[in-house]
């Protein structure tokens, strides 16, 4: 696809798509729940294409499923964050809220010398508001910069990203760090049940210091920081972010595909991190076991994947005072503003340690464990709020 972008959709996996695209990157939005994906990062010589696309993206589905489960793919913003089995004062919003499910509104699209920039924008109707969407592609960035204003609502409100990578399916191709947090633990209850053809392994309610030594259910310890690995299960664990750092970031190390992943955030906007890890574990449809060597890096403010009641109320989290979600306010426009970037790396450079500013806030430079560091070109201003 050349530079430039679209005012009308085309047809992508399935879902009318908008796209936008510089030398650097090509990215698709869907119309329908605003998920952004497939995106493809351009180099020299290749294109990574890092993010997942559900198998069934082309299938005829049960049309009571969801329309976040028909689309499902790349990244989406959620909000109310989580399953929301439960209303919360009369409101019962989708899975992942109305942004990951209803039909977004194209607003514009701009080109102004090495940028390109989309704009949609969606009118809620579960809880009255407004959340306009921001995608920026910078030429020579291999970064997508993602911004969403919530506007004209009131009350709590929990949120965030729902970033989903595939991996290579060699077990433990891709190596998972983070900055650092604060507490940690897996899901208070098994995201899957056997009475439900669906299994979990990790030891549930159980909070842990190291992503490499977590319980699981057979009283062993297996190392969630790399992945794919523990097939047949779906899992779920939440980190809280240390919001003193100077840059928070997730990231997946791919040593053999000679590239990293990563995601930034302001930890005082997007608080935790929660990590899905979908590796066939769900037998119903449209799962169908097929589902695998995915997982989600979801940078959130929400108490785990339960929903908006849940996380609005008193929970383990809230009560050791962090916060799992916003107090919206009609007079205070909410600002969320989130990067994912692709970098090639060198042999040797085994797995992302730290991420550091460069000589100014135009990069930031990749350090591995070994010691070896890579210069990217990032535009770090676009996290703080104007």
């Amino acid at each position: 696809m050349k530079p430039g972008f679209s005012h009308e959709t085309l047809p992508v996996f399935g879902q009318p798509s908008w796209y936008l695209a510089t030398s650097s990157v090509e990215a698709y939005l869907t119309q329908q729940g605003g998920h952004l994906g497939p995106i493809l990062f351009h180099f020299e010589d290749r294109t990574i294409a890092p993010y997942a696309l559900c198998p069934w993206a082309e299938e005829d589905t049960d049309e009571a499923l969801p329309p976040l489960l028909k689309v499902l793919r790349g990244d989406f913003f959620c909000m109310p964050f989580g399953a929301n089995d439960e209303a919360f004062q009369g409101e019962h919003h989708p899975p992942h809220g109305e942004t990951a499910n209803n039909l977004w509104k194209f607003e514009s699209m701009r080109q102004a010398g090495d940028m390109v920039t989309f704009r949609a924008s969606l009118d809620t109707s579960v809880r009255p508001g407004h959340v306009d969407k921001w995608i920026s592609l910078h030429s020579g960035h291999h970064a997508v910069y993602v911004r969403h204003l919530i506007s004209g609502m009131e009350g709590p409100m929990s949120m965030g990203h729902h970033a989903m990578l595939k991996f290579p399916d060699t077990p433990g191709s891709g190596i998972v760090t983070t900055s650092p947090f604060l507490y940690a633990q897996t899901a208070p209850q098994p995201i899957e049940l056997p009475e439900n053809r669906g299994y979990s392994v990790l030891q549930p309610g159980t909070s842990f210091s190291s992503l490499a030594d977590v319980p699981m259910i057979t009283g062993q310890s297996t190392d969630l920081s790399r992945y794919p690995a523990r097939k047949g299960y779906e899992d779920l664990v939440l980190l809280v972010s240390d919001p003193s750092v100077d840059i928070a970031w997730t990231a997946v190390t791919f040593p053999g595909e000679g590239y990293v992943w990563f995601a930034m955030k302001d930890p005082e906007i997007l608080k935790q991190t929660v990590f899905w890890l979908s590796n066939g574990g769900r037998h119903y449809p449209p799962w169908n076991g097929r589902h695998t060597s995915v997982m989600g890096l979801e940078e959130v403010t929400s108490f785990f994947h339960y929903g908006l009641s849940q996380s609005a109320e008193s929970n383990l989290l809230s009560d050791q005072g962090h916060a799992t979600c916003f107090h919206l306010d009609t007079a205070v426009p909410m600002d969320v503003r989130y990067i994912m970037a692709v970098a090639e790396i060198p042999e040797g450079f085994d797995r992302l340690e730290t991420i550091t500013m460069g000589l100014d806030e135009s990069e930031v430079l990749l350090r591995s464990a070994s010691g070896t560091e890579v210069s990217v070109r990032l535009d770090l201003t676009f996290l703080q709020s104007d």
